[in-house]
């Protein structure tokens, strides 16, 4: 698989280099600080599963990967955040205007290497991602002001949020290699079940210690985001109880000592235990989803993804 993704960088930094000098040095900047790279990493095990990956699935790959680094840097921007994968942000070096419109560019890059390439049903798939997406954010916005999000609420917003586009890359990848219909919808189950596996693990994150203080990040209830173990914990206690926390979680102004409590509340409720084990449980899920293809170098890359989804630090 090394040697697909040395071949599909090489392919990924001909789609961003341009003869402007600013846009040229914020390609740069991205190249070099690039992340784990899991979503074009499978969209070319979907393809390598299923066929041979080929132009089209370097292409798919590539669309995916600049639509996710427009994401990544308007979030940035509406998130007020200076830091990104433990660099500066592109929002901390250049500001609004420039990054907003930099995440335009990519956007626009991926919707015209499609039609150069003519990857109409590429397109399709991205576009529908892209719509899901935002309307994930949308509606958690909403529910988070009203405080009042359901468990069914949350898997629906993490599910457009955070799955929609691990979807559309197994999708895309099986498509660039015209597997058959039955296996692109296997794919897209694996990938919906390790997307949400993916943002339990991140939502647990939050109540992880960290740094020098030794104290969970509790970012999520700083920014007054309701994730599966403070649902759960919500869900199980007297009404006198989510009224009390639910007052604290509105006004805790980012009081560390109303924070603690918070996850004093959460812990007491098995609200940590409930979430790991549901993260499990579609771990468990997108494996059996595996059991619909041969062996080969591409099923054991998949089955090792999802064990890494749930065991990763970071």
């Amino acid at each position: 698989m090394s040697r697909e993704m040395k071949d599909f960088e090489k392919f990924f930094r001909s789609t961003v280099r341009t003869e402007i000098p600013l846009l040229d040095q914020i390609a740069n900047h991205i190249l070099r600080r690039k992340g784990k790279q899991l979503r074009p990493m499978l969209v070319l095990l979907s393809a390598k599963l299923t066929g041979e990956p080929n132009k089209s699935t370097f292409t798919a790959a590539a669309m995916i990967e600049l639509l996710h680094t427009a994401t990544l840097i308007h979030d940035d921007v509406v998130d007020d955040s200076y830091e990104r994968r433990g660099f500066f942000s592109i929002y901390a070096i250049w500001k609004t205007k420039i990054s907003v419109l930099v995440g335009d560019y990519l956007l626009s890059r991926g919707l015209l290497l499609a039609v150069e390439n003519k990857e109409y049903r590429v397109l399709e798939i991205i576009s529908q991602a892209v719509k899901e997406m935002s309307e994930g954010e949308l509606y958690q916005i909403k529910k988070s002001r009203k405080l009042d999000i359901t468990e069914s609420e949350y898997f629906e917003i993490i599910r457009k949020k955070t799955a929609t586009l691990m979807i559309a890359c197994t999708a895309a990848g099986a498509s660039s290699v015209n597997a058959p219909d039955e296996q692109v919808e296997m794919l897209r189950q694996y990938s919906a079940h390790a997307g949400i596996a993916f943002q339990i693990k991140d939502d647990l994150f939050d109540y992880q210690k960290k740094g020098i203080t030794g104290k969970p990040a509790a970012n999520d209830i700083k920014e007054k985001k309701l994730t599966l173990p403070l649902i759960h914990a919500l869900s199980i206690a007297s009404r006198k109880e989510k009224r009390e926390i639910i007052t604290l979680i509105r006004n805790n102004r980012n009081n560390s000592q109303k924070i603690d409590k918070i996850i004093d509340f959460v812990v007491k409720k098995n609200g940590i235990e409930y979430a790991t084990a549901v993260m499990e449980e579609h771990k468990v899920k997108a494996l059996e989803c595996l059991n619909h293809f041969p062996d080969n170098e591409a099923k054991k890359s998949l089955t090792d993804l999802a064990f890494y989804i749930t065991e990763r630090k970071k």
